[in-house]
């Protein structure tokens, strides 16, 4: 059979194939097409395309390939895997056939999701790095004039005859102070990252108990993690900070009643920053909240942009920033009752 004689050539292939019989059900699948499905061939082989895939768009057309023997291509079809897992691909469907007879149609998938996400993480990057410059530009030139003020009020409270009049010496001294410590937190962690093999699910598990103390009785959370991932070489401090940051931003979206899920993956062949990584670890934070402003979703991982009145806007800038000293990315897709904040970190051994 073709897809018997073909079977090395497609294992080897980067683009995810799938082979369907003449009653299209799933007769072969490459690791390239298991990585785009998040699942195994040993899972879904045999299962017809209608079963594979919530309401298949192209399910008729399929038909009407087998039966005349012509290929066709479509663009942004959207395959649904299950109500939570959806991808946009470009496919093309080749119907194949040996001894005049038609043994069913190579299904070509190419992730248009993946694509659009590297165009996006680019985006952001290039955004956060110029915005991180442009802050500590700005922090040297406040931060120099703002000592010389402390220092002069200082200078000045010692001269001055009355506690009355040291009162406002003393608030120009404490809100220098504050206007400090406000840089230093846009600035973020200067340290750079200590990586030691570190199990995430035991810094998800150490968040978990930190914020669990915090939220309201009525906030659910639940655990969906991948019991087989390796340890990850990371500063446990840093990543600490920044998860507990989206989980805590997570907390304030639902209120004082929803659902929070973490969930872990592993993913394979995975591109972060135009590197290709063998095997990347996928942390999701999930929540049931009423989802970001769509005003927000351009500048949301920018310093001092929040969508709460108490809101100080840093959580999030600060997390991307640690994320990215991992050489990981930062990204979330919002809806209505549910949003989902994802941090890819790299899993090789010299991350």
């Amino acid at each position: 059979m073709l897809y018997e004689n073909s079977s090395t050539l497609l294992e080897n292939l980067s683009t995810a194939i799938l082979l369907f019989d003449a009653d299209k059900r799933l007769i072969s699948i490459n690791p390239a097409g298991e990585d785009l499905l998040s699942t195994s061939r040993r899972a879904i082989c045999g299962q017809s395309i209608d079963e594979l895939f919530i309401d298949f768009p192209l399910s008729e057309a399929l038909t009407e390939a087998i039966k005349a023997g012509q290929p066709f291509t479509e663009r942004d079809v959207e395959l649904h895997m299950s109500s939570e897992h959806r991808i946009v691909v470009d496919c093309a469907i080749t119907p194949f056939s040996e001894n005049s007879q038609s043994n069913g149609v190579i299904f070509e998938c190419i992730n248009v999701d993946r694509n659009r996400r590297i165009t996006r993480e680019e985006g952001i990057m290039a955004r956060h790095q110029a915005t991180s410059a442009l802050i500590r530009g700005m922090a040297h030139e406040i931060k120099n004039p703002l000592g010389g003020l402390r220092g002069a009020a200082q200078l000045l409270e010692r001269e001055l005859p009355t506690d009355e009049l040291k009162e406002y010496t003393g608030i120009i001294i404490s809100e220098a102070d504050r206007l400090r410590k406000l840089i230093d937190r846009i600035l973020g962690p200067s340290d750079a990252p200590i990586l030691r093999p570190t199990n995430i699910h035991e810094i998800l598990e150490h968040i978990r108990t930190l914020v669990d103390a915090e939220a309201s009785n009525k906030i659910n959370f639940h655990r969906d993690y991948d019991p087989s991932l390796p340890e990850i070489r990371c500063d446990r401090d840093q990543l600490i900070q920044a998860l507990l940051n989206i989980v805590r931003n997570a907390i304030q979206s639902v209120g004082n009643q929803g659902n929070i899920t973490l969930k872990t993956r592993a993913e394979r062949q995975f591109t972060i920053s135009n590197q290709r990584h063998k095997l990347v670890v996928r942390i999701d934070v999930i929540d049931d909240g009423p989802g970001i402003l769509k005003e927000l979703r351009e500048t949301i991982f920018y310093p001092m942009v929040t969508g709460r009145a108490e809101g100080t806007g840093l959580g999030l800038s600060i997390a991307q920033t640690l994320i990215h000293r991992h050489h990981g990315f930062l990204d979330f897709d919002s809806s209505p009752n549910r949003t989902i904040f994802t941090t890819w970190l790299p899993l090789e051994a010299d991350s």
